[in-house]
């Protein structure tokens, strides 16, 4: 690895542990189920930095193949993350609707 491609991967390691850190801080601010979705994308997003910083990649292992379809290959902190923000969306537009619902009235 160059010093320049490097130096880009520890700004990026960098990066991706701040943004961990202010998942964190929300996920204890939030209150109920949305709680635990903020501390899944948390627990994906370390897994993901955990192999980034000791191993210097993130190895993706899941690969689904079903007849001519190929699946993107993740791995279990993917899934994490990808669970945790699902829901998030999924809880925003039910909150939006009942904002929308109870102006209605």
């Amino acid at each position: 690895m160059s010093l320049e491609s490097n130096t880009a991967y520890n700004i990026l390691t960098f990066f991706i542990l701040i943004i961990c850190i202010i998942i964190l801080y929300v996920g204890f601010k939030e209150k109920g189920f949305k709680k635990y979705c903020f501390l899944m994308v948390f627990a994906g997003g370390i897994g993901n930095l955990y192999d980034r910083i000791f191993f210097k990649a993130v190895p993706d292992f899941i690969d689904f193949h079903i007849n001519g379809f190929h699946w993107f290959v993740f791995n279990v902190a993917d899934i994490f993350i990808s669970i945790g923000i699902i829901f998030l969306i999924f809880f925003e537009f039910l909150n939006l609707r009942n904002k929308d619902n109870s102006g209605n009235k």
